[in-house]
């Protein structure tokens, strides 16, 4: 069987300005066509330029973000834009960044989908790689928390929290990107947080670019900044988190994607498995 479909990239540049959420560090972001090389950061405030592949062994860490490094440079908060990304079917792309982390914009990967529309993809000269079929459940667990891929003959992402906060409780969202709109369904999903953490994170250095005008905050009486976008916006956001996540691998198999109270950590787990496979 012979492949028709070409690899993609951008069709023009883009440029992106923002705060870090956890660094509070503004960036500016460029976004430009690439042949080939897959998705990869350059961090353009280093003395000498340091290009960080998007692929699970850059990760440096996890913590309430994926962070990506090659040696002592790296780039934090990838997750919403390599979503963006993969949502819209970009292969091969240049990101270079004035700083250590990505801006958060509006906690969601809209801005990011809406700037690489506007852009427009094109095919490049080289094949596309066909995606592997998984034939074999791969999964990760920590406690109550999993996440895993199942054998499906499509590519389906679902994903479960459950929270203590009333305004929160169980909630699912489940997708596949063959018959709903990446661009709709989940790209304006923004990441979610608790109002009794918020100093605790502050003072571990942690959500100093956070604010109400780009994260949803929840107490125990219900949301400071509603109103949401989704009755089920923390699920889809957290659903967006493991599509990024996933993206590590350059070509996500066809398999069913399936996490409840998962996180960064878990997911990348899951990536650096399914790399073996």
């Amino acid at each position: 069987m012979t492949n028709d479909m070409k690899q993609t990239t951008l069709a023009q540049d883009i440029e992106v300005k923002g705060i870090g959420l956890h660094s509070g560090i503004e960036a500016m972001v460029k976004l430009l066509p690439a042949a080939t090389g897959g998705r990869y950061f350059l961090r353009t405030d280093t003395p000498n330029p340091v290009e960080i592949p998007a692929v699970v062994s850059s990760v440096r860490q996890t913590t309430l973000s994926t962070e990506l490094a090659v040696g002592d440079v790296g780039v934090r908060t990838t997750e919403h834009l390599l979503a963006a990304l993969v949502g819209l079917g970009v292969d091969n792309v240049r990101i270079e960044i004035s700083g250590p982390e990505l801006p958060l914009l509006d906690g969601s990967a809209k801005q990011w989908v809406e700037a690489i529309s506007a852009a427009g993809v094109v095919a490049t000269d080289d094949d596309a790689a066909l995606p592997p079929t998984l034939t074999e459940p791969v999964w990760v667990q920590q406690g109550d928390a999993f996440v895993a891929a199942l054998p499906s003959p499509t590519r389906r992402w679902t994903y479960g929290i459950d929270f203590p906060m009333r305004a929160i409780g169980n909630q699912w969202h489940s997708w596949a990107d063959d018959t709903a709109s990446f661009t709709t369904d989940i790209a304006p999903a923004r990441t979610f947080g608790f109002a009794e953490q918020i100093e605790q994170l502050r003072a571990a250095g942690l959500i100093k670019g956070g604010s109400l005008d780009n994260a949803l905050v929840c107490s125990e009486e219900g949301w400071l900044n509603p109103p949401l976008r989704f009755p089920n916006e923390p699920a889809r956001h957290k659903l967006l988190d493991l599509v990024g996540d996933i993206s590590l691998l350059g070509t996500i198999p066809v398999a069913h994607f399936l996490a409840y109270k998962a996180s960064h950590n878990l997911h990348v787990q899951l990536a650096r498995l399914l790399v073996t496979e």
